[in-house]
């Protein structure tokens, strides 16, 4: 599954993420606006997704000025900069993408040596992301037992990354190396992400799995058939709160209470040490009308994107640079130090 691709001749390839599972739309442009279109209405989705989109549209947004001195062409990429920033403003991963970006337009000498600059960059995000993400799930993997069974959130699959995964990586690697014996899937607000795009991923690889109302979680964790909880993050502050798909927390808590591993795996720039607590993370509210128009009464709603779990429940952040552990304030800048130098 390729969820996003630079093409030949300069326009960006996309699956249309709210049409699956029944439709495998793509969408194809050289328009930026349309990324920024497809961040905010969810087409694509995932933090790491997300910061590559971000990298692909400004390197489009270049192409479409005529700006003849590089002053010009970055007044116009921080104007779209901005636009892609205010669409999704929990996931650390946009603002990131886009800052490594801009860095590397503003390093540029003239407008056309930052058109290059740009595409290649974006490109160079997209494929640190796919080898992270090979890594996270072979680093997760490491920490379970053989014939075990796992419970995710949300979607950390191929579809919310460059390719392979976070969390949903870990599962890979886990059934890839003969330890997954099933795997529960939550159906997960905003948008059904688990239902609709985590089990269509597993059902297409043949990963055995178990979709789960969210409301049943707490009774399989109870009732012993879950060996771990591994979830993806959004953003993670640099005490380890963690920003992730709404519900997590509850997941966290029930996880605790009944002595099951909770597990978040995410790549270091999903980690924000200029954040120092998920008091401090900003939380995304939906459209009331994605919960109100399955029911089709008009009444207000509570749609939060995403909550914060503190850092007590989670048992250990897992990273392409390795695996964070308690302390988080120590370890997590232990793995920031690991970090290529791409990061800035």
């Amino acid at each position: 599954m390729i969820p996003i691709e630079w093409l030949p001749d300069g326009r960006v390839r996309l699956i249309d993420q709210t049409k699956l599972p029944h439709d495998e739309t793509y969408l194809e442009t050289s328009d930026y606006r349309d990324l920024v279109t497809a961040i905010s209405q969810m087409k694509v989705r995932g933090a790491p997704l997300i910061g590559i989109t971000a990298a692909y549209a400004l390197a489009l947004a270049s192409r479409e000025t005529s700006a003849t001195d590089r002053d010009e062409l970055m007044s116009r990429l921080r104007t779209a900069a901005e636009e892609l920033r205010a669409t999704r403003p929990t996931a650390v991963n946009l603002a990131w993408a886009l800052e490594r970006a801009l860095r590397v337009a503003e390093g540029a000498t003239d407008p056309q040596s930052a058109i290059d600059a740009l595409e290649t960059e974006a490109r160079r995000i997209h494929e640190e992301d796919v080898a992270a993400c090979h890594a996270i799930g072979a680093n997760g993997a490491s920490l379970l037992d053989a014939e075990t069974t796992l419970l995710t959130h949300c979607n950390t699959g191929s579809l919310a990354t460059g390719g392979y995964g976070t969390a949903l990586g870990v599962v890979r690697a886990a059934w890839e190396q003969g330890k997954l014996e099933r795997v529960y899937v939550t159906e997960t607000r905003p948008l059904l992400q688990g239902a609709r795009l985590t089990a269509w991923e597993l059902q297409r690889e043949g990963i055995p799995f178990t979709l789960a109302v969210d409301s049943a979680a707490g009774s399989l964790l109870r009732r012993g058939l879950v060996r771990a909880v591994v979830v993806g993050a959004d953003r993670i502050a640099a005490n380890g709160d963690l920003a992730n798909k709404i519900g997590t927390y509850t997941l966290a808590v029930l996880a605790g209470e009944n002595g099951v591993p909770f597990y978040a795996a995410a790549p270091t720039s999903t980690i924000d040490p200029n954040t120092p607590s998920g008091d401090d993370i900003p939380i995304e509210e939906r459209d009331p009308a994605e919960v109100t128009a399955l029911v089709g009464m008009g009444t207000t709603a509570a749609n939060p994107a995403f909550d914060v779990t503190p850092s007590r429940y989670v048992s250990a952040i897992i990273t392409e640079n390795g695996v964070a552990s308690p302390p988080y304030k120590e370890s997590l800048v232990a793995l920031l130090r690991e970090e290529a130098p791409s990061r800035g």
